[in-house]
Formats: C-alpha cells, structure tokens, sequence
C-alpha cells in the first residue's frame, strides 16, 4: 500500500480499478500500490496523463457550477471517483446551501471513504456502491429515491466514466435511460477520452494497462462521442463559441488559448439541457 489504507471487507487490491488511479493521478491518498503501478505504467508512456486527469477534475467543478448557476438544485455524480479538493457537494453548495447530491460509484472504496468525509453534509448527499451500467437499480435504489425528486430538474455528471462502458453495454442507450429519468430543464455533463489524431503507441500502452484492471478502457472517436448528446440542446462551451464538444481544459475558460494544453486533447466533453 502507498499508505495504511482502509479497506472495505471484499475489496480486490491485486487490480488496479480506474477511481483508485485516478486518484493518483489526482495525488490524492487513496490508493494501492497496484493503482499507483498502473499509473506509473501510463505516464511512462503518456506523461500529459496527469494533466489530462487534472482537467477533466477541472471540467467536471466548471460544468457542476455552471449547472447549478441555472438553478438545478440536485445532482446525479454517476462514477463519482475517491474523494478529493473540490468534490461535487461542496462546489454546488457554494450556489445552493441547500444543493443534494448522490455519488454513485462501482468501487466499494469510494462509498466507504465518501462516507467518511461528509460528516455533516450527509443529511444532504447521498452515497451508493453500484454500476452505472444498471440504471434501473440506481435510480430505484433508496437513496436516489430519497434525494432526487424526479419533479425538478436534475444535474446528470458523466464525467469520464462512460469510457469503461464496452460497446457491448450499449453506451448510448444508457445515457438515454438516464436522461428519461430527469424532467424538463436537466442537465446532462459529460465527458470522454478520446484516440483522434493521438499516437498508435500511447494509445496501445495506455489500452494494455486497464487490460489488466477492474475494468477495461474504450476510447471513442469525437463522432462517437457527440452521439451522447442527440436529442439534447448542447450548450456553447466558453464566451463566443458555437453549441458544441470541446476539449475539457478549454469548456467554461476565460481565456482558451492559455487554457489549451497536450493533456485537455485527449478529453473531449459537453454540456447539454434536456429540452
């Protein structure tokens, strides 16, 4: 173990799980040692990774606030990750004391240690240990049904997530489950890695690793990824900009050429209303 890490009764240390990674790239504390092997393992091969985790931590607050900003009250963090700076209850609450928000992750050490950083924001976030590629039990689970009131509009967050989907699983149809959950005036954030005009060899090193993890990484293309958003009404990505994806250092930036970097370009993501 990196350190004396808690671990919930069943939990499998001998493959890295992609929250558990991410968190190191994060430089965050809730990690084993074969989490931060794998990382290492990618940087070697793919060095801008960590600034591309960075960003996509960086769409994920913009999008969250720029949601609440709208008035949207409650908040769906489907594959929510480890706890880190900045989590989705405390950027929302900054809009709204009164913002509910439900983490919903597939890696039992994200509930456990969620659980125990709420303290007293738990009367207002709720946490669920399940898949996302089961909609109908999280949001029949108790909880969702206890925080999000399907008469209002919801915050849905996607943010790299749907890139441990297979295809198999139907991505595309998953997202649409989720948003016919959510009523008029929803919000859906979402982000993705993508392999456009990236190098064969980073890509291939970068597969292999989550090969041999808890779950297996798809790239997709930004066509693929766009599909996300049919039906929905996506929203311009900074100050001039026409509705549309971008990478995610530059959505919500003030200044999108400083905001460019290597790192960005591998995350395409969006914001979209549900009309």
């Amino acid at each position: 173990m990196t350190k004396a890490l808690r671990q919930p009764d069943g939990l499998d240390v001998t493959k890295p799980s992609p929250a558990r990674i991410y968190d190191y790239m994060l430089r965050g504390t809730h990690h084993c040692d074969v989490d931060a092997d794998a990382a290492e393992r990618i940087l070697r091969s793919v060095p801008e990774i960590r600034d591309c985790a960075w960003s996509n931590r960086g769409f994920h607050q913009r999008s969250a606030t720029w949601i609440a900003k709208r008035g949207i009250r409650q908040f769906l963090d489907l594959g929510s990750g480890l706890p880190t700076v900045g989590n989705t209850h405390e950027v929302v609450r900054k809009i709204h004391r009164d913002a509910r928000v439900v983490y919903v992750d597939n890696d039992p050490l994200v509930e456990l240690h969620s659980r125990e950083i709420l303290g007293s924001a738990a009367r207002q976030v709720g946490v669920i240990c399940a898949d996302l590629r089961d909609p109908d039990a999280i949001l029949g689970h108790p909880v969702v049904r206890e925080f999000i009131d399907p008469a209002e509009p919801t915050g849905l967050l996607m943010t790299a997530v749907l890139m441990f989907v297979a295809d198999e699983s139907d991505p595309h149809g998953l997202v649409r489950r989720y948003v016919s959950a959510v009523g008029p005036g929803s919000c859906l954030a979402l982000s993705h890695l993508t392999d456009d005009a990236k190098p064969p060899v980073a890509v291939d090193a970068f597969r292999r690793v989550f090969d041999h993890a808890t779950e297996q990484m798809h790239f997709r293309s930004k066509a693929e990824i766009a599909r996300f958003f049919d039906g929905l009404d996506v929203q311009p990505p900074y100050k001039g900009a026409q509705p549309a994806l971008t990478y995610s250092g530059l959505w919500g930036a003030e200044d999108v050429q400083l905001a460019d970097s290597d790192g960005s370009r591998w995350l395409y993501c969006a914001v979209a209303r549900v009309p």
